[in-house]
């Protein structure tokens, strides 16, 4: 076995959407579980959902985490302020640990804060260091192509949800641009094979 593995997936994302990621990860020898959460709730009480998840599931073995979108977010956050959970290795995928354009354009509607619950909160512009001694990677796409468009033009390189800098983790070991939009980062079979690198070897290339 390459290891543990949990997935967290993104807002309004159902572990269901996680399959393929994990049925791809599995194949190649990682023992792959899922963390399913209310994506309305607010992120603190999420990201203690999290914390509470991976002690009872896993007591102090240390675990690889890779989330997508938002439920990056939540394992960057978790991470920060349990320093006593032991981790492998991290990948986020299309994460925007520094706030999110799109979801505050979203925020801005009455139907978009219904939407968006508690989490909208989250999407405010922040700093993201990471200073823990596990290497942290990031996939963030430049294919322009998802719902975040329908708010309108997202400035710079984005995946039609994401900007690209909203990605950017002070500390991290290395961050992968690829071609795909939002959605696509987590059943690209290319995506899998960067996971699978970094998890095995702590870097991309």
């Amino acid at each position: 076995m390459r290891g543990e593995v949990v997935l967290v997936g993104g807002l309004w994302m159902p572990t269901l959407a996680l399959t393929l990621l994990g049925a791809r990860l599995g194949r190649i020898g990682y023992a792959v579980r899922s963390f399913a959460y209310d994506t309305r709730a607010a992120p603190a009480e999420n990201t203690e959902g999290l914390a509470r998840f991976v002690q009872e599931a896993y007591g102090g073995r240390p675990v690889h985490f890779v989330g997508h979108s938002l439920g990056g977010v939540l394992i960057f956050d978790m991470l920060s302020r349990h320093r006593d959970i032991s981790a492998g290795r991290v990948v986020l995928l299309g994460s925007p640990v520094r706030g999110c354009q799109a979801g505050r354009r979203l925020g801005g509607a009455a139907l978009g804060r219904w939407m968006l619950g508690a989490s909208r909160s989250r999407w405010e512009h922040c700093d993201a260091r990471w200073t823990r001694p596990e290497p942290l990677g990031v996939v963030a796409g430049t294919l322009p192509f998802g719902l975040g468009l329908a708010l309108g033009l997202l400035p710079g390189p984005n995946d039609g949800v994401v900007r690209v800098d909203e990605t950017t983790v002070d500390g991290m070991a290395g961050r992968v641009l690829v071609r795909q939009g939002h959605s696509v980062l987590i059943v690209s079979a290319r995506i899998a094979r960067l996971v699978d690198r970094f998890l095995e070897a702590g870097r991309f290339a």
